[in-house]
């Protein structure tokens, strides 16, 4: 079983999206998501734990990982996906999707054109997750990523189209997507929200920023 956890809320006090950029890193109401999201697997045999190299994914894992007594691992195929608007801000009516500047990148929705194809996404991430299964020997570990890479994940082990409307991702803050196998094939894909009491006081919940 591999349990894929996407980080805590992140200080972002300009409200952009901050995609790959270094310095990002949980607001005090992301901490205390880690440390929910950690009691959300207290009972279960883990026995791997890795992250994007992100500081908001290691932090998310550190809490994780000190209560199995186990050193948080760095997978670089957890890294959030690029995206051309990186650093810029995306909310609407901020300007930067209605800048005519700004439309070419936004031409072909399916691949997408404004940032890491979907295919290559679903790859990496479908990768991590073979690795973490070896890694956990027939136990149980834990991934931290984001949330479009984990919801590309989903969509691509349910064989479903990878393109999709981002409002409709079910991957809320510190949410765990839990992948059960029989051998190398994933039988089952389970849903859960230790944070969720925390998610509710977060503005930023229902937002992608950098996600």
């Amino acid at each position: 079983m591999v349990h894929v956890l996407r980080h805590g809320e992140v200080y972002n006090p300009e409200g952009i999206l901050y995609g790959r950029l270094p310095g990002f890193r949980l607001s005090e109401l992301g901490v205390q998501m880690a440390k929910a999201a950690a009691q959300g697997v207290a009972e279960r045999q883990v026995v791997h734990v890795a992250a994007s190299p992100l500081e908001r994914a290691q932090q998310t894992a550190e809490p994780i990982a000190a209560q199995f007594g186990l050193p948080v691992g760095v997978d670089e195929r957890l890294i959030e996906s690029a995206n051309w608007f990186e650093g810029k801000k995306v909310s609407p009516g901020d300007g930067s999707f209605r800048d005519p500047r700004n439309w070419w990148v936004l031409r072909d929705p399916v691949t997408p054109s404004w940032g890491e194809a979907y295919r290559a996404i679903a790859e990496r991430m479908f990768a991590a997750l073979q690795a973490a299964r070896v890694a956990a020997e027939g136990r149980e570990a834990v991934l931290v990523s984001h949330q479009l890479p984990i919801w590309t994940l989903r969509r691509y082990v349910e064989r479903k189209r990878l393109w999709h409307d981002p409002r409709k991702r079910q991957c809320g803050l510190a949410s765990l997507t839990t992948f059960h196998f029989e051998g190398a094939k994933v039988v089952g894909i389970g849903y859960s929200e230790p944070a969720a009491h925390l998610i509710a006081m977060s503005p930023t919940a229902r937002t992608a920023k950098g996600a």
